[in-house]
């Protein structure tokens, strides 16, 4: 009286256990795409709420006045690094942005966070984003297709 396995009792079993890992592959990818989607999603609005409290900080006369300004950001890092409150008489600085996120689908070397994004000036065509004087609004500057068929860079 034997109490192991014979060995196509284990061959068997392997070949279920190999059966199973390969039909969870593609539900576990599709997952890391919807995790790293929630996260640009998230980035996208953190950006652009920051961006449209800064244009009202400027608006509201906080900021610094500038002849011909939109008054958008000139850059990214402004958001975190802040700028003077000029009605304020200690002239504390008015930060919108803990940090700035890097976009979650880009490939490649990038100098800092902000270099991850593309960058639309106020005065550029929605169509054809191009860079400028200010920041009017970010877009991601991925090639690929969303799991809603829409390209990253137009969400």
């Amino acid at each position: 009286m034997s109490f192991g396995f014979s060995y196509i009792e284990i061959v068997i079993s392997v070949a279920i256990l190999a059966l199973l890992a390969t039909a969870a592959t593609p539900y576990l990818e599709q997952t890391v795409i919807r995790k790293k989607e929630s996260e640009l999603r998230s980035d996208l609005r953190d950006i652009r709420t920051a961006i449209d409290a800064y244009k009202k900080a400027y608006d509201e006369g906080h900021l610094e006045n500038r002849v011909g300004a939109s008054g958008y950001p000139g850059n990214l890092e402004e958001l975190v690094e802040g700028v003077p409150d000029v009605l304020d008489p200690k002239k504390t600085k008015m930060r919108f942005l803990r940090r700035l996120p890097a976009d979650p689908f880009f490939s490649g070397e990038a100098k800092s966070a902000s270099d991850t994004w593309g960058k639309r000036a106020y005065d550029s065509d929605p169509d054809q984003p191009k860079e400028g004087d200010d920041v009017f609004d970010v877009y991601s500057l991925s090639d690929q297709k969303g799991l809603n068929g829409i390209p990253y860079r137009l969400w």
